[in-house]
């Protein structure tokens, strides 16, 4: 299908499609007022929000009650020998697994998907995909405690999850839920007597604890894991999901263990920064855990968010201005990565990013995305140039013909009212395809970062966070640039080349290679180059009405 836009220099390829402006009716005003605390979309459709209404609801990921109108109702599971790829016009082709086998190894850095039920077996392969009963395995360790941290939270299928002999070990739940969703929780976690619970901070409007992180203590060590899945089944079960396991970290001796941690990527002391800034005493165990543990074989770096308006040097250690600073300091220099990369973003939410992309997406935030290191020590880098940015949402058609229908889009909210206030975004606009890993009808819950090389073979970093495409995630600059307000928490993990055992100036695209490479390989989790919307696609807009019947034969009525 040919795009609108011809292919530019600095980008995989690109096209655009207009917004379509729609009306809203008059609505009563809610009885909560600015201390609503629902998330169900249904409410918001029925009762006015005069605040919120112009806020960022994009953190919201609660799937909408929806009518389905069935025209035949579909039992049948997709083949696991082969699997299908649909086009944005509705055509499907079979795409079968490759006749050779699977690379040994996702690569140096600890890199995977979840487990997609419903597509080739070949695509499942623990080389590059994991579940959660894997990661909580007793092949992982001798698990003696745990802490979960999330947005959404289903305790008892989560308690099943656990090996059957390690579901009385101690287990920290932190979650942000209040009121209904706080009582709710505590129904839940009340048969479990080892499960304690803890709700984060947030104290200003509208934000959310959305980072997803789990932290686990064995006999032999510690291990962290950072991930994009809600604790639910459906999270689980046929949604691209990404993954990164730390190795295990083994516990430091007593004298190795009252020194400083500035050593390898500062992963240690950032990720105590991050857990002391939920406040409290309830995460004082697992703080005084990760002292005690040697965490410098994490060839990651922690680019993590906390609620909060944050002033002076702090403004730096969180959201996109510390992710600016890490690539600054430790990223690829100019002179190998220039303004022909493009920044390719990928996300499954997006909020309210202003009326023009100079307000944030193209200013601010692109500018800590396109940062390039120093050449030299004390020696900063000015960019002559911005580069492309590329930006992978899906279209309508894309959820209507993925594994799950348009039930999976109740876990991508773009609402109409936010669409319509910021059309230029759909100039951006880059299909979810993923035939490379199997996942093209697996709908993307995963939110990935990167700088791409211009004939899309290099990765010149690649992060894997929580974060979606909002301010309320990675922040916005208040008061002249002097302040960076953040409203959710969020977590994720930088890959840099620079970092890894064997050093390297880039990572080799795993899903372009043919073979083995000398450079350390990153597993794009969707097909480089992109492939741009073509003049009929739409965004997935989770609030709008589809009457053209989904994969499953149903229709979608919110």
């Amino acid at each position: 299908m040919e795009s609108r836009l011809a292919e530019r220099p600095g980008q995989c390829s690109s096209g655009s499609t207009p917004g379509k402006a729609g009306g809203g009716q008059g609505k009563p005003v809610c009885k909560y007022g600015n201390q609503c605390y629902r998330k169900n979309p249904m409410h918001f459709q029925e009762y006015a929000h005069p605040d919120r209404d112009n806020k960022d609801t994009a953190e919201i990921e609660m799937q909408p009650p929806v009518t389905k109108k069935a025209k035949t109702e579909s039992t049948s599971m997709p083949s696991t020998s082969a699997s299908t790829s649909t086009s944005s016009d509705g055509t499907t082709a079979e795409i079968k697994p490759p006749a050779s086998s699977p690379a040994s190894g996702v690569s140096s850095p600890l890199f995977y998907l979840t487990k997609v039920r419903g597509i080739p077996d070949y695509y499942n392969n623990p080389n590059m995909a994991t579940g959660i009963k894997d990661i909580l395995s007793p092949s992982m360790g001798e698990l003696v405690a745990s802490a979960q941290f999330n947005y959404m939270f289903d305790i008892p299928w989560l308690m099943q999850q656990y090996p059957e002999s390690k579901r009385n070990m101690p287990l920290l739940i932190v979650h942000g839920e209040q009121r209904e969703g706080l009582i709710r929780l505590k129904t839940e976690a009340k048969p479990f007597p080892n499960i304690k619970l803890f709700q984060a901070k947030l104290e200003i409007m509208f934000g959310t604890h959305h980072s997803k992180m789990m932290l686990i203590a064995y006999k032999e060590g510690m291990r962290v894991v950072i991930h994009t899945a809600n604790l639910i089944a459906k999270d689980w079960d046929q949604k691209t999901q990404g993954v990164w396991i730390s190795p295990v970290f083994h516990q430091l001796t007593s004298a190795a263990a009252s020194q400083t941690s500035a050593e390898g990527t500062g992963f240690k002391q950032d990720l105590l920064d991050y857990l002391q800034a939920y406040g409290g005493t309830a995460l004082n165990e697992w703080k005084q855990r990760l002292k005690e543990h040697d965490l410098s074989s994490a060839r990651v770096r922690l680019i993590a968010s906390v609620p909060g308006a944050h002033t002076g040097a702090n403004m730096h250690k969180w959201g996109h201005l510390k992710l600016r600073k890490v690539l600054l300091q430790h990223g690829p220099p100019s002179s190998s990565v220039d303004e022909h990369w493009p920044v390719v973003g990928q996300f499954s939410s997006i909020g309210s990013l202003g009326p023009s992309s100079q307000q944030w997406l193209s200013s601010e935030w692109l500018l800590s995305l396109s940062t390039n290191g120093r050449k030299e020590a004390g020696a900063a880098v000015t960019m002559r140039k911005y580069p492309n940015l590329q930006l992978v949402f899906p279209t309508v058609e894309n959820v209507r013909n993925s594994l799950e229908g348009y039930m999976a889009g109740g876990s991508i909210p773009y609402a109409l009212k936010t669409a319509q206030k910021q059309p230029y975004l759909n100039d951006y606009l880059c299909h979810w395809k993923a035939d490379s890993t199997g996942r093209s009808r697996a709908a993307p819950h995963i939110k990935t970062y990167m700088r791409v090389s211009p004939d899309c073979s290099k990765l010149a970093w690649f992060l894997v966070t929580s974060a979606n495409l909002s301010k309320a995630a990675w922040g916005a600059l208040e008061k002249k640039g002097t302040q960076l307000k953040i409203r959710s928490y969020e977590i994720g993990v930088l890959y840099l080349p620079s970092d890894q055992e064997t050093p390297g100036s880039s990572f080799a695209v795993k899903s372009a290679l043919s073979g083995e490479s000398t450079e350390p390989q990153i597993l794009a989790p969707f097909d480089i180059p992109l492939t741009g919307y073509a003049k009929e696609d739409k965004p997935w807009i989770w609030d709008a009405k589809y009457f053209k019947p989904d994969s499953k034969g149903n229709m979608w009525t919110p």
